[in-house]
């Protein structure tokens, strides 16, 4: 996997991670590019496409998209499989995503998601 992007369907970058060193500058454009591209698709089209030498591989989650690169080698269902693993790990610890409202999606675990604030630990009871 060469990065990670997750973004809103405005197109407000929320969370990255890069495993190959790039500029600043680099990943900008990078980020840029794709989520005008992958915001630009169509719901029903494809989750996989080919983007210079790179697989993306990409789910939306309510109003988050989960984006990956990958390698051209590397099987475009497992890369689907981390990102639903992803999420549902992300569902567990923190609080802005959440299965709150009436709308779900294919996925029925799961049917809005949003950025807020984290979750505060319990209060301890005296």
């Amino acid at each position: 996997m060469q990065f990670m992007l997750l973004f809103s369907r405005q197109g407000k970058l929320r969370l990255q991670k890069w495993y190959v060193p790039l500029s600043d500058k680099e990943r900008k454009k990078i980020s840029r590019d794709l989520v005008q591209t992958i915001l630009a698709r169509k719901p029903k089209m494809c989750s996989f496409l080919e983007w210079r030498d790179l697989k993306i591989v990409y789910k939306r989650y309510a109003s988050l998209y989960f984006c990956c690169a990958v390698e051209d080698q590397d099987n475009e269902l497992i890369t689907l499989e981390i990102i639903h693993r992803y999420v549902e790990l992300l569902d567990k610890c923190v609080s802005w995503i959440s299965s709150s409202t009436s709308r779900r999606p294919t996925s029925s675990w799961m049917s809005s998601c949003w950025v807020g604030k984290p979750r505060r630990p319990p209060r301890k009871m005296c």
